[in-house]
């Protein structure tokens, strides 16, 4: 694999060359000399790799600004996402709880159900503790409204937020299809017949607005020295990959992607329907990432200059990878068991507290909201029957009992009949994965991850005794955590 030290020496660059200045806010907040609850900005691309981040040395994208955050950050190198896809990831995040507690089984709601409102988000107790409360970009976490006031919906307004669907949120720019270039919006202080289409990159028009609400001009968003949660959730670099600002494409402009296509022993050559489709697209899907990071910095520049960079935790992630045509199986794309799948970015900043360090916790999605509330030392009590656990005293000091693998689910489709799907585990070595269908076939995958990086060689029929290990040390753990009924079949050797 050419990693990107290769790229930028092959191509000329360097990272003086490649790194962009980012624009921040207009204004400098005056600190108040009162100790504030710290904030949270919370911002999550949609489908970035895990290894998609230039300091990782892994992969030829260029990110300077997530390259500086990194060096005063906690970055969690082992993080995924359990059921990499977007909604199960987005209601996991935000209930604490994993599908079939939550209720959600399937992506974009598929089998008809959507996330019941009774639900605790960790919105509603930070609004509980008096914190303002903001969203800007992609939502996906319940279905749309079809009507409101007795008005029918239709397009995008049915994404505006009903009250019930809320959770404490007061300010909103939510995007409502995947168009990057030229999307419509609901908005907070209009109502959902007020949906307007706005010709903006939209990372860089979500940007634009959370600028806006940390600068709080005549305290337009929250009250002085309010603290504050915002969630950014930016569409790219999720397909299409072409809608992408030709500005961040240049930087790219020595990059062959032929030639990088052909170091990766994990990619169909050139020719076949899935290598081909990779070679068209890695260009623009890094090219898109480039353009969050440009975002991103703006962010970090509109922080210091508002004085809430050292009040402020910062997390950076992403919802799920995109294997993007690895050479596996017919699994492909994401919601796949596989790394370029599951792995996902996770940086966590908070000057001074927490000591910046690289860390292979196996962490998983269900586990952020309690860290984040015990972190933060939210004030509320934390809802019965949250499925994670909190991992804020590692975070701080280093020191905590880890857990010793992530699950991996995917829940049928056409019925979300938890009896049907995939479950699995990943530990620090292994991937092990079993896929029963509608027609009772039954699947087994299993994979040395340091042996086999690439993962292209499945060792389960030559391993039961190892796989019979995972399943009873690890899997049907998992299963009972989370109140999985999936029944594990038979393993034939």
């Amino acid at each position: 694999m050419l990693s990107r030290r290769e790229f930028l020496r092959l191509t000329g660059a360097s990272l003086g060359a490649v790194a962009m200045t980012a624009a921040g806010c207009s204004s400098l907040a005056v600190s108040s000399g009162k100790k504030r609850k710290p904030n949270l900005i919370f911002i999550f691309p949609d489908e970035m790799r895990g290894t998609a981040m230039g300091f990782l040395d892994k992969e030829p994208v260029i990110t300077p600004n997530l390259d500086a955050l990194a060096k005063e950050s906690l970055v969690l190198t082992e993080a995924v996402s359990n059921y990499p896809v977007c909604v199960p990831y987005r209601t996991i995040l935000m209930t604490g709880k994993y599908p079939i507690s939550n209720g959600v089984h399937c992506n974009c709601f598929a089998d008809g159900r959507d996330l019941p409102d009774h639900h605790i988000w960790w919105t509603d107790l930070f609004k509980q503790d008096g914190y303002a409360l903001s969203y800007f970009g992609k939502w996906h976490i319940t279905q749309n409204i079809k009507e409101y006031q007795g008005r029918k919906l239709k397009g995008g307004q049915g994404g505006w937020l009903s009250p019930v669907k809320r959770h404490g949120l007061e300010t909103w720019h939510i995007h409502t299809n995947n168009n990057h270039m030229n999307n419509t919006y609901v908005f907070s202080d209009k109502m959902p017949w007020d949906a307007k289409q706005i010709k903006q990159w939209t990372p860089e028009y979500e940007t634009d607005r959370a600028i806006e609400y940390l600068e709080n001009k005549d305290n337009k968003f929250r009250k002085d020295d309010q603290p504050f949660a915002m969630v950014i959730s930016w569409n790219p670099p999720h397909t299409p990959y072409g809608p992408v600002p030709e500005k961040y494409v240049k930087q790219y402009t020595d990059f062959d992607a032929m030639a990088y296509s052909d170091t990766l022993k994990n990619l169909p050559p050139a020719g076949t329907k899935r290598g081909d489709s990779f070679r068209r697209n890695i260009k623009k899907y890094y090219a898109a990432i480039t353009g969050c990071d440009e975002q991103l910095g703006r962010i970090l520049t509109c922080l210091k200059q508002q004085g809430l960079e050292e009040d402020t935790i910062l997390v950076f992630t992403s919802d799920h990878g995109e294997t993007m045509g690895a050479l596996h199986n017919h699994w492909d794309h994401k919601n796949t068991p596989w790394e370029e799948s599951m792995r996902i970015p996770l940086i966590i900043r908070w000057p001074g507290r927490i000591k910046p360090r690289h860390d292979d916790l196996l962490i998983s999605v269900g586990d952020m909201y309690p860290t984040l509330m015990e972190l933060m030392n939210v004030s509320q009590e934390l809802p019965k029957g949250l499925e994670g656990d909190s991992f804020a005293k590692l975070f701080l000091s280093g020191r905590q009992k880890r857990p010793t693998s992530q699950l991996y689910m995917f829940i049928e489709e056409r019925t979300g009949n938890p009896l049907y799907g995939r479950r699995g585990v990943r530990t620090h070595r292994y991937t092990l994965s079993v896929e029963r269908t509608l027609k009772e076939e039954v699947n087994w995958v299993l994979y040395d991850n340091q042996a086999d990086p690439f993962q292209l060689n499945n060792i389960a029929k030559e391993n039961p005794d190892l796989i019979k290990k995972l399943i009873e040390d690890e899997l049907k753990p998992w299963l009972a955590k989370t109140n999985d009924p999936f029944v594990i079949p038979s393993l034939k050797t």
